[in-house]
């Protein structure tokens, strides 16, 4: 029996690991300013709420949970919950006030549950947990806002504050080259975002260096590599990623024009929304198409002639 692990599972344990490290650096050293029982609180309710809807669910469908059978399952199981309840605390900020982390995380759970679509032949969720929890928070709380760019680099300067970043990109972009696979996806997010800059200065007269500069701070970087890249939301097909980062990228610079702040995560809930249309609206088609297709008639089954031997007895 082999022991290679699955490539998706390996890459969110080495996310979980990452966005740990990166919250105890951050609440030790970095100037994180959220109260110390925020991360504390994120990951307690990303697991209560994941191991009751998974236990619901399996309910439901007659099956069996999959945090069930051996440690090692429920560590895997709790995975994603871990990264998106770390996730939300680190990205949001509430002051002191813990239910809008505790809001947020509910909502990234929850949607991996409710919001479910057939895609490639297999059922999956299309909204990507964190972004969609962050976002819910930020249209239903107009009090809370996103941690300021100077918040993940505020205790360090010289060569440190480059350092961070550079090391995040790195140890990122080996984790979306070898085991998610989504290079493309940010190359076209990227391509995307210079694209949009560049109109954006030449259409809307927008300073080009402003619209640019946002691609060198940590918050841009842990997007890039560790929001928009999420494998179970994403496109496989490296055409469809590309276009799909470019996309986020577009609706990125549309909501700018807009004047709507947050738009980072605003531009990708709205593309994931969009995938999901597209994909209900594919779904329907082919329906559709089956429904029109000419049933064959009902032709009457012929009954065969006795044999003369059987009808020499009758």
């Amino acid at each position: 029996m082999s022991g290679r692990v699955d490539p998706r599972i390996a890459a969110l344990r080495r996310f979980a690991i990452s966005i740990t490290a990166f919250n105890i650096l951050g609440f030790l050293f970095l100037g994180f300013e959220q109260a110390y029982l925020t991360p504390i609180v994120g990951v307690a309710t990303a697991y209560a709420v994941s191991l009751f809807l998974e236990t619901v669910d399996a309910w439901a469908r007659h099956g069996v949970a999959r945090y069930r059978g051996s440690f090692t399952n429920l560590v895997n199981f709790l995975l994603p919950a871990h990264i998106a309840g770390l996730a939300c605390a680190m990205l949001l900020y509430a002051n002191d006030d813990l239910w809008p982390t505790i809001f947020a995380v509910t909502v990234a759970v929850s949607g991996k549950y409710i919001v479910r679509v057939k895609i490639a032949g297999a059922v999956r969720h299309v909204f990507n947990p964190s972004n969609l929890g962050i976002s819910v928070t930020l249209l239903c709380f107009s009090w809370v806002s996103i941690a300021p760019p100077y918040h993940f680099t505020e205790n360090v300067s010289g060569v440190p504050d480059w350092l961070i970043p550079a090391v995040i990109l790195a140890s990122g972009t080996m984790l979306n080259a070898k085991l998610t696979r989504r290079m493309p996806l940010i190359a076209g997010w990227l391509g995307g975002f210079v694209l949009q800059a560049l109109v954006r200065a030449v259409v809307f007269h927008h300073a080009l260096d402003s619209a640019l500069l946002t691609m060198v701070g940590v918050a841009f970087v842990l997007f890039t590599n560790y929001m928009i890249t999420d494998p179970g939301t994403t496109p496989f097909p490296p055409r469809a990623q590309a276009v799909f980062g470019a996309a986020t990228a577009l609706v990125y610079g549309g909501l700018v024009l807009m004047h709507i702040t947050f738009g980072l995560f605003y531009a990708l809930t709205i593309v994931c929304a969009g995938r999901l249309v597209l994909a209900l609206a594919l779904q329907a088609w082919r329906a559709l198409a089956v429904a029109r297709q000419p049933r064959p008639l009902a032709l009457p089954v012929p009954v065969p002639e006795p044999r003369a031997e059987e009808a020499a007895v009758r």
